[in-house]
């Protein structure tokens, strides 16, 4: 709310040569279509057309989109999918033309954006309606100095009528021109543009399938129509007579931003040490999940036989994160009071934060190759092999340097970790002396297997 939208709109309606203004609140369906009426006169039925037939050829620009009832929203999908309105009403029966685009505006739910949700969940719009749009684009109201001051600035001068327009480098008669003579080019894809769109569509395609894009409609055909008209509105502004493949790539950028996606928060991982081994042993591989978490975070185990001679063990337990540093002088505390050390160590190490979208990309690929192997009858990898193998196959985004390749094996058994403690991963208990990592059976991947993305 309070972005000027309504204002751009009016803006849009006073631009065009053929442009209609509606709000959404006060449209009904027979309003937006069309509807038929009886002439007074002659007492015959006629048709009356409504906002998106008067907008042929032209823009209908709806205001308060989302607060339209239903079942109105419902009377435009065959104008927004087929370009056509049809009529079956007393006796007359009519399939009129509305070649019109739509501008359309609305406000989220709850009276702000949020951005842990998707566009649908913000906004009171079904998804057939949301899938035949080509272009969304959220506008927020994020609160900055500058960008305050400045809209204050400008909004007091214009009540005290001192606001000035900003010099264009056109006039705005002179750009009607132009888009005039632009709406007369009609550019043809050439081949290399139709194999450029098939690629960006299977790239959408893809994403949506594993979940990825996590977008507010699901990638169909529609999408594609939506790239093959941007494409072609891209060539016309440039006055092209043909479309490129730049114009694909173009196309493809805008719709990419118009999805909107889920800003999920960052993953924290537990920093651990070069030589931990936070993997249960063959012995205890059936070990719980909680008792794994604890053992990573505690000391090693007290030297109870050593302790046992001349103090109490339990004692000596309870008071282990109490004992001061000058208190050395007992000689069978020193493992104790090194303990105690290092677990304060510990607990003052940062943690590292990842993306959610990188964090779902490294998961993809590490459990993709673990999956990989147990169709080749392989139970499972130890960690420095997964973690060996993940560098090997990206070496040439890696490269040799060993600074990048320890900072990346660190990385990858944070990961590791973090996705034992999620039960993402579970140990495969085995009869020789090794420890070996599998993908749990219930884990459905919701990052992307495209390995050139990481």
């Amino acid at each position: 709310p309070s972005t000027a939208k309504s204002q751009f709109l009016k803006y849009v309606h006073g631009f065009s040569a053929r442009a209609v203004y509606t709000s959404g609140k006060a449209a009904s369906a027979a309003g937006l279509t069309a509807s038929v009426v009886r002439d007074p006169d002659t007492g015959d039925f006629c048709v009356e057309a409504g906002a998106l037939m008067l907008a042929d050829n032209g823009i209908c620009c709806i205001d308060e989109f989302d607060k339209m009832e239903g079942k109105d929203q419902v009377a435009i999908h065959e104008a927004m999918e087929q370009q056509t309105i049809s009529i079956t009403k007393a006796g007359i029966q009519a399939n009129l033309n509305a070649r019109t685009s739509i501008l359309a505006a609305a406000n989220p739910k709850h009276g702000r954006y949020d951005r842990t949700k998707t566009l649908k969940a913000n906004v009171d719009m079904t998804a057939p309606i949301m899938s035949r749009f080509d272009l969304f684009f959220v506008v927020v109201d994020d609160c900055d100095e500058l960008i305050d001051r400045s809209v204050a600035t400008h909004i007091i001068d214009t009540h005290r009528g001192l606001a000035t327009a900003l010099d264009a480098p056109f006039s705005r008669e002179e750009l009607q021109i132009y888009i005039k003579h632009a709406k007369r080019v009609l550019p043809c894809i050439t081949d290399a543009a139709k194999r450029r769109l098939i690629a960006r569509y299977r790239t959408l395609r893809q994403n949506d399938a594993v979940g990825r894009s996590k977008s507010a409609y699901r990638i169909t055909v529609r999408q594609l129509e939506s790239l093959i008209r941007l494409a072609e509105a891209h060539a016309r502004l440039h006055l092209s007579s043909q479309v490129q493949p730049e114009n694909v790539d173009e196309a493809f950028r805008l719709l990419k931003k118009s999805i909107i996606s889920v800003e999920t928060e960052a993953v924290v991982l537990d920093e651990i040490e070069e030589e931990e081994d936070f993997l249960p042993l063959p012995g205890n591989a059936n070990i719980s999940q909680q008792d794994m978490d604890t053992d990573q975070q505690s000391p090693a185990p007290i030297n109870e036989q050593a302790l046992s001679e001349e103090n109490d063990i339990e004692n000596v337990r309870d008071h282990v994160d109490v004992i001061d540093d000058d208190d050395d002088d007992d000689q069978p505390l020193e493992s104790v009071l090194k303990l105690s050390k290092k677990k304060k160590k510990k607990e003052k190490r940062e943690k590292v934060k990842l993306s959610y979208e990188d964090y779902q990309r490294y998961s993809a690929v590490l459990t993709s190759h673990l999956r990989k192997q147990e169709k080749h009858n392989i139970p499972g990898l130890s960690r420095s092999a997964l973690i060996n193998w993940y560098i090997d196959a990206h070496r040439d985004i890696i490269g040799d340097d060993e600074d990048k390749i320890r900072d990346h094996s660190k990385l990858l058994k944070q990961i590791i970790k973090r996705l034992l403690k999620d039960e993402s991963l579970i140990v495969v208990p085995t009869d020789a002396d090794k420890v070996l990592l599998a993908v749990h059976p219930n884990y459905a991947p919701a990052g992307t297997l495209d390995l050139d993305l990481l």
